[in-house]
């Protein structure tokens, strides 16, 4: 039995396929999680969300923004980017099917000592407040009335966490950290402009894992999200998005043993896409 941890996708079924291969991935023996932007950009988003509802039970996936945003265009709230690579899920026969398992899916779990998340967590925030914050917005998404969430979940403001916030700036912020964060100030002040690597952080912003004191010090966090960080040089702090649709590789993480260890394994992913 083993235990991998998937980066963002991004629609790259291909890469996915050869990736569980690769690993000798079998749904009776071994567990997935997925970080999160399991669609779009890559040239076959629906075949991914076919083949990851076709592991339920082997396969756990996160939300990323990514596929929030195919929610959104699928509600209406939100125009297609002209680089979204989404038509296939919009026009599926199955299309009710795919959306209603995809805005099932969770922003945060735990697993073997590793919480996860698709983009980062708030300096306040420890894992147990993390998963329970999470929860907030998974029951706004899965609930009769979501789409009033859709209608209510973009904006960069409030930009940072307090736990005072209510409604749909509470909710805002929690997604916000979930799903877009990299850079934020010492008291959690977060930034979405910056998408190089973190030697491109404005003065003053610091990747929300090196902030110092932050509640998640020394507890593991896998995310994806930063396809341009590299590693973070920090045992606490696993990135796994490493540039499938941009060119790069998809990667695996293997839990050891030994809790905070993994071994990692990579397929390449050459795609025409540019960031962005």
């Amino acid at each position: 039995m083993a235990t991998y941890l998937i980066g963002d996708v991004q629609g790259c079924d291909d890469a996915l396929g050869r990736l569980l291969e690769r690993i000798d991935f079998s749904p009776s023996r071994d567990t997935l999680y997925l970080l999160g932007d399991l669609v779009n950009r890559g040239p076959d988003s629906l075949a991914v969300l076919q083949r990851l509802m076709a592991l339920e039970g082997s396969a756990h996936c996160l939300l990323g923004n990514h596929d929030l945003h195919l929610l959104a265009v699928a509600h209406g709230v939100r125009k297609p980017h002209r680089s979204d690579t989404l038509d296939a899920i919009l026009h599926a026969p199955d299309r009710p099917l795919l959306l209603d398992w995809l805005r099932h899916r969770p922003l945060a779990l735990q697993h073997q000592g590793w919480l996860m998340v698709h983009a980062g967590v708030l300096p306040a925030w420890d894992a147990a407040q993390t998963l329970s914050l999470a929860r907030e917005v998974e029951a706004a998404l899965q609930s009769a009335d979501w789409g009033v969430l859709m209608h209510n979940m973009y904006g960069n403001q409030p930009d940072h966490w307090d736990d005072r916030l209510r409604g749909f700036e509470r909710l805002r912020v929690i997604v916000n950290a979930l799903t877009r964060l990299r850079l934020c100030t010492p008291s959690g002040v977060m930034e979405f402009a910056t998408k190089d690597s973190a030697d491109a952080a404005p003065p003053g912003f610091l990747p929300w894992f090196a902030v110092p004191g932050r509640r998640t010090d020394g507890q593991p966090v896998a995310f994806g999200h930063w396809s341009t960080l590299g590693d973070t040089g920090r045992a606490d702090a696993l990135a796994l998005d490493t540039g499938c649709v941009w060119g790069g590789c998809l990667t695996a993480a293997r839990l050891g043993a030994v809790a905070g260890t993994v071994e990692r394994i990579s397929v390449r992913c050459p795609q025409a896409q540019k960031p962005g």
